[in-house]
């Protein structure tokens, strides 16, 4: 599907997409996400008092999303794969600021030492890289400087027809919203809304030693996708009410 098709079809996002021009397009595919309910007051230590977290029925979700980035590039320029195709994992919760709903990275992996170095450099994003290893029904990571591990085996069942509120909340995120050194940086994405299937996890390890106080049991809940493509507007920043440490 093409760009302005894409961009035509906004019945299903809570807010309008932006004037201005877009300024990067990519795809987020063969995406597995992992859910944790979890407690605010453990949550609250990892996001930036600026940005208020978002909450279903009363309680605060992390989610792990593991996925391949295909196809990132600049408007006007042609995607090189070497650099914009690489597989990804990140640890996301959900906020809300600016009157908007959105997501906030607490940890993003890529599999590509170089695609790392310049998605954080552009975008300000807390890339790291991790030797990453997928195949069709497996997804494993490690980063031995942090002791993180990452480790999946599942399955690919049905797709949901009828997802739940709580499927939507957790997917449909048309916001980023990050902190850097001396602000709040506030990203806009656009993309059709996310086709669902569920999955069965066979495997699963994984250790984050920072993060150990937030993940500590099974996923609560998981769903896989196919992917969607995504198009993203520049970064706005606000200045932050205290630096970061």
């Amino acid at each position: 599907m093409k760009i302005r098709e894409i961009l035509n079809r906004t019945d299903h996002r809570p807010w309008a997409v932006p004037n201005e021009s877009w300024k990067f397009s990519q795809e987020w595919n063969h995406s597995i996400f992992l859910h944790w309910q979890v407690e605010l007051s453990e949550l609250q230590k990892f996001v930036p008092k600026e940005l208020e977290i978002d909450l279903f029925e009363g309680k605060p979700w992390v989610s792990i999303v593991a996925f391949t980035m295909e196809k990132i590039r600049p408007k006007n320029l042609p995607a090189f794969p070497p650099i914009s195709n690489f597989d990804e994992i990140n640890l996301r919760t959900y906020i809300k600021s600016n009157n908007k709903t959105g997501v906030y990275f607490l940890s993003i992996e890529g599999g590509t030492r170089l695609s790392c170095t310049i998605a954080k450099g552009m975008s300000e994003l807390p890339y790291r890289y991790s030797k990453m290893k997928r195949t069709e029904n497996k997804f494993t990571s490690s980063n031995p400087v942090l002791n993180d591990e990452f480790q999946i085996e599942f399955q690919i069942g049905k797709e949901v027809t009828q997802k739940t509120d709580l499927d939507k909340w957790l997917t449909e995120r048309y916001a980023l919203f990050q902190d850097s050194e001396k602000s709040i940086n506030e990203f806009e994405i656009h993309h059709l809304e996310w086709p669902i299937h569920k999955v069965d996890l066979k495997k699963i390890k994984v250790n984050y030693p920072r993060f150990k106080n937030l993940i500590t049991t099974k996923p609560h809940k998981t769903q896989y996708s196919n992917g969607v493509k995504v198009i993203a507007w520049g970064k706005k920043k606000r200045s932050r009410t205290e630096t970061k440490k």
